[in-house]
């Protein structure tokens, strides 16, 4: 956790020193004008920090106006060094094929003041689009069939949240969009896939029962994601209780007979906190009754080897689908898939959510939150 906050702050320190070159280059301002400005970025750099110290220490209204006007900062710095960065290889190219031509690439080419005002331009209205996009819930379904639906049951529904993230930023707005979106799916099985909260559980009074409102005629099962350990498990563990969630911790669900459900801690955060339990996915994939479906509740969309042919449906999420592209393209190259659906050896699916909330900027580019219906129809003889 140590490294992670010290890569973050880092890159993030970075970003900011590049924005404000490309900002001192295209306006010219004296070192007077540059001093406010580099306060500021100074104090966004430590808003993340700063936000988890006023939310610990019971100052709600400071922490969440910081943390929005912050969190907005970061996604919009994001887009602008993105787009910098597009802009300058761009120039570079220019400046190159000038060189090796040998003629004049004058009329190509971008004076600092024109990169910068695109790179502002193109960031302000992607952040304005991603902020309300971030409120419009998608619903993504998918079918399968299936031979091991007992007799009579030829349809079984299963709706999936991720990555709600529940906190400063998303709020009772947000939930209840998410909510009824899952109310509108008509779910048989409601599943939460991790990260339902996210920082600091403090004063979410209201929020959980918006959730628990919800009707699932078969139950409500959640797992651990990665901010259920940062968040405090024990809170967060007693928030997701009161939303009406049973919760799987290494631990398997018999579902009226219709199907298994397994639910194992996220491992990377579990092992941080000297809690993880290596071996629990494949002990219980191992004792899972191979006639009825399976569903493998996990956080991350990693696939054991050794758990490929012991499960039909994997469902995770902490993706986001890199919430802001062009992160996406770094959580593409990182996991097998980072949103949809990968068929696995045998019968057995890999689906990732894109996630329901947003975790730091209320932004969402080029990648909608989404609740995820799963259709499972019965088909014999497979």
């Amino acid at each position: 956790m140590r490294l992670f906050l010290l890569a973050f702050f880092t890159i993030y320190g970075l970003m900011h020193l590049y924005a404000f070159l490309k900002a001192r280059a295209a306006l010219r301002f004296t070192a007077a004008a540059a001093v406010p400005v580099l306060i500021f970025m100074a104090v966004m750099v430590a808003a993340p920090a700063l936000v988890r110290y006023l939310e610990r220490y019971g100052q709600e209204m400071p922490a969440r106006i910081l943390s929005h006007v912050g969190y907005i900062w970061l996604g919009l710095l994001f887009l602008f060094v993105s787009a910098s960065f597009a802009l300058d290889i761009y120039r570079i190219v220019v400046f190159l094929a000038g060189g090796v031509s040998r003629r004049g690439m004058s009329v190509l080419s971008l004076s600092p003041g024109v990169s910068f005002f695109l790179a502002l331009v193109f960031a302000c209205s992607a952040a304005v689009y991603g902020y309300f996009d971030a409120r419009n819930i998608r619903t993504e379904h998918i079918t399968i069939p299936t031979a091991k639906l007992p007799v009579g049951r030829n349809r079984l529904r299963l709706v999936q949240i991720s990555d709600v993230h529940a906190g400063l930023i998303v709020r009772e707005d947000r939930l209840r969009r998410i909510a009824g979106a899952v109310r509108a799916a008509g779910p048989h099985i409601l599943v939460s896939t991790g990260d339902l909260v996210d920082g600091q559980i403090n004063r979410l009074e209201g929020l959980a029962e918006i959730l628990r409102g919800i009707d699932s005629p078969l139950g409500k099962y959640a797992i651990t994601g990665n901010h259920e350990f940062y968040a405090g498990l024990e809170q967060a563990l007693d928030f997701t209780e009161k939303a009406g969630f049973e919760i799987l911790r290494d631990r398997a669900a018999d579902v009226a007979g219709v199907v298994n459900l397994i639910g194992v801690d996220d491992q990377t955060a579990a092992r941080q906190y000297g809690i993880m339990n290596e071996e629990a996915e494949g002990r219980l994939l191992a004792q899972a009754d191979q006639k009825i479906f399976t569903i493998l509740l996990k956080h991350r969309p990693l696939v054991e080897k050794q758990s490929l042919g012991l499960f039909d449906l994997q469902l995770s999420g902490h993706t986001h689908k890199g919430q802001i592209f062009p992160f996406t393209l770094v959580t593409n190259l990182y996991y097998p898939r980072h949103a949809g659906i990968l068929h696995l050896q045998g019968y057995s699916r890999l689906y990732v959510s894109r996630g329901s909330g947003t975790w730091g900027p209320p932004i969402r580019f080029l990648s909608p939150p989404e609740v995820t219906i799963v259709d499972l129809v019965r088909e014999e003889g497979r």
